[in-house]
C-alpha cells in the first residue's frame, strides 16, 4: 500500500506541479541551488504576461521606472498601463503559505533534474484505500454527478454523526454538520462566522500555518501564546488565562498537532475548558484532522466531549489525513446549528456544497470501521515505524533537541544550538529559513522553516515518505550537519 518512492525525480508525481512558469533552472549559470531558488522566485511570473527574460517590471504602476519618456510613452498604449493593480488591503495583510511555496521550489529543482527529496508536504504517501476509490469510481459510472444539497449529502451527514456517536461519545444531528471543500474551508468558514472585526482569535505556537492568516481575513487579530519544547509545545492554563479579555472570541487548538505532534492529554484540555468557562464570549475551535493517526499510549479527547463544552466548541475534521484523501478534498465541521447556518451561508455564497463523488467516497471511508478499521491501522503502523527511526536518528545527532510525537506525521526538531554558526561559500546560519536553504543546498532535502509556524527555533519534518527515501534523507542532513558546529553549547 506504501508508495514505492518519494525521491522526487524529474518524472515525479509526488509533488503538485506548480502553477506558474519559471526560468528553468538548468539554464541558470552556476551549482548554488540556494542561488538559483533565489533567482526562480525572482523571475516568477504568470504563463499569460509578456515578460521576458531580462525585463524590469513594476507591479504597482505598470511601468519600467529606469527607462526614457520616449519608451514611457510607448508604454502608454499597453492596456496594463491603464489598470489599477492594488488588491484588497485585508488580502495585502496575509502571507502567502510557505509550505506550499516550498513544495513549489522543490518541484522547481526536480523540473530542472536536481535530485531533491522532498519532506515538506502535509500529505501521506499512501493511495487512498481501494474500497474508497471505488466508491468513487462507480459513483461516476452510476451517474452521481451532480450537484448536492448545501450542506452535505444526509447520508453522508448521518454517518458523521454516527462516528462522533461511536468513536467520541458526542451527539449531533445531521442539521448540525456541514460538508465542505476540505477541512481547511471548515475552519476558514468557522473563522470568519464567529469572529467580528476587532475580535482576538488566541492560537497557541507553534500553530498550522493558516490559523493566523485566517484570522486576519475575517479582520481579527491573532494573539499568539508560545509554548516550549520541554513541555512537549502544550498550552499552559496560565499562559491562555493571562491572555484572555473582553476581546477574545476564538481559541483553535490541534491535537494532534501540525507541526509538533503533541496530543493534548484529557486533564490538560479539561483545566483548558475550566478557563474557557469563565469568559462568556469565548469559543473553541478543535481541529481534530489528525485524529487517528495517533500513537500508544496517547489517546484523543474531543474537546466537545468536556463538560460544557459542547455548546462553544466548533469541531473540525476530515478525511485528508486518516485515509489518505487529499486530493478528494472533503472535509466537514459539528456544532450548534446556529453556528452551521452561519457557516452554510458563507458556503452557498462561495464554492456551495462538496464533490458528490468524494462525499460517496467520504461514506465509503466511515464504513471501513472504528477508526477507519485495518486500512487506517496499516498506515498509522507505517508512521510510527517511521517516527521512531526520525526521533532516534536526531537525538543522536549533536545540537538537535526533539519532542517525540506522540500523532500526526511530523516531527518539529530545534535547531537553534547551530545558529551563528558560518559556512563557506554559504554564509551564516542565522535562522530557520536559512537554515532550510543550506539542507536545500547542500543536503538536497526540502524541509519547512519553523518561522512558519511561529518557532523559528525549529525545522518541520514531515515523515509523510517511505522509511527508505527517510533513511536517505536523513544520511544527508547529518552529512551537510557536519559543516556546522554548533557555537552554542545544548544542555
Amino acid at each position: 500500500m506504501e508508495a514505492s518512492h518519494s525521491l522526487l525525480s524529474s518524472s515525479s508525481s509526488c509533488l503538485p506541479l506548480p502553477s506558474r512558469s519559471r526560468i528553468p533552472l538548468r539554464s541558470l549559470p552556476g551549482s548554488n541551488l540556494s542561488k538559483a531558488l533565489s533567482f526562480s522566485r525572482s523571475v516568477e511570473f504568470s504563463s499569460s504576461s509578456s515578460l521576458r527574460f531580462g525585463d524590469s517590471w513594476d507591479r504597482r504602476g505598470g511601468r519600467l521606472p529606469s527607462v526614457k519618456a520616449s519608451a514611457r510613452s510607448a508604454l502608454s498604449a499597453d492596456p496594463m498601463a491603464s489598470v489599477d493593480p492594488t488588491v484588497s488591503p485585508r488580502v495585502s495583510s496575509v502571507k502567502p503559505s510557505k509550505t506550499m511555496a516550498i513544495t513549489d521550489q522543490a518541484t522547481a529543482l526536480v523540473q530542472s533534474g536536481v535530485p531533491v527529496i522532498g519532506l515538506a508536504a502535509g500529505e501521506p504517501d499512501f493511495d487512498t484505500p481501494a474500497a474508497i476509490s471505488e466508491a468513487g469510481i462507480n459513483a461516476i459510472r452510476q451517474g452521481y454527478t451532480r450537484y448536492t444539497p448545501n450542506a452535505g449529502t444526509l447520508e453522508l451527514r448521518k454517518a458523521i454523526c454516527h462516528k462522533f456517536q461511536e468513536e467520541n461519545g458526542l451527539s449531533y444531528a445531521p442539521d448540525q454538520i456541514l460538508v465542505s471543500n476540505g477541512a481547511k474551508q471548515s475552519i476558514m468558514q468557522a473563522v470568519l462566522a464567529v469572529c467580528s472585526p476587532g475580535d482576538e482569535v488566541i492560537i497557541p505556537a507553534p500553530y498550522w500555518v493558516s490559523y493566523p492568516e485566517m484570522a486576519r481575513l475575517a479582520d481579527a487579530a491573532p494573539v499568539i501564546i508560545s509554548t516550549n519544547i520541554s513541555e512537549n509545545f502544550l498550552l499552559k492554563p496560565e499562559a491562555l488565562a493571562s491572555k484572555l479579555n473582553e476581546k477574545s472570541r476564538l481559541l483553535i487548538l490541534c491535537s494532534p498537532s501540525n507541526p509538533t505532534g503533541s496530543v493534548y492529554p484529557k486533564e490538560l484540555l479539561e483545566e483548558i475548558a475550566d478557563i474557557v468557562r469563565k469568559h462568556p464570549r469565548l469559543l473553541v475551535l478543535s481541529d481534530e484532522i489528525y485524529e487517528h493517526i495517533i500513537y500508544p499510549p496517547a489517546k484523543h479527547t474531543s474537546f466537545a466531549s468536556l463538560p460544557g463544552m459542547w455548546e462553544r466548541t466548533l469541531t473540525v475534521n476530515g478525511f485528508s489525513k486518516a485515509f489518505a484523501m487529499t486530493g478528494w478534498r472533503l472535509g466537514y465541521l459539528a456544532c450548534p446549528k446556529h453556528f452551521v447556518a452561519a457557516c452554510g451561508k458563507i458556503q452557498s455564497q462561495s464554492t456551495s456544497g462538496a464533490s458528490s463523488i468524494s462525499q460517496k467516497a467520504g461514506l465509503a471511508a466511515l464504513g471501513l470501521g472504528y477508526a477507519g478499521g485495518e486500512a487506517v491501522s496499516t498506515m498509522v503502523r507505517a508512521f510510527q515505524e517511521r517516527r521512531d527511526f526520525l526521533v532516534k536518528s536526531f537525538r543522536e545527532l549533536e545540537g538537535a533537541k526533539i519532542s517525540e510525537p506522540q500523532g500526526a506525521f511530523y516531527l518539529f526538531v530545534d535547531f537553534s544550538s547551530y545558529y551563528g554558526a558560518e559556512v563557506e561559500g554559504f554564509g551564516i546560519i542565522k535562522d530557520s529559513e536559512s537554515l532550510c536553504r543550506f539542507l536545500l543546498d547542500k543536503a538536497q532535502v526540502a524541509l519547512v522553516p519553523g518561522d512558519a509556524f511561529g518557532d523559528d527555533k525549529c525545522i518541520r519534518i514531515s515523515y509523510a515518505a517511505s522509511l527508505s527515501t527517510l533513511q536517505a534523507a536523513v544520511g544527508k542532513i547529518k552529512e551537510a550537519m557536519i559543516l556546522l558546529k554548533p557555537p552554542i553549547p545544548v544542555s
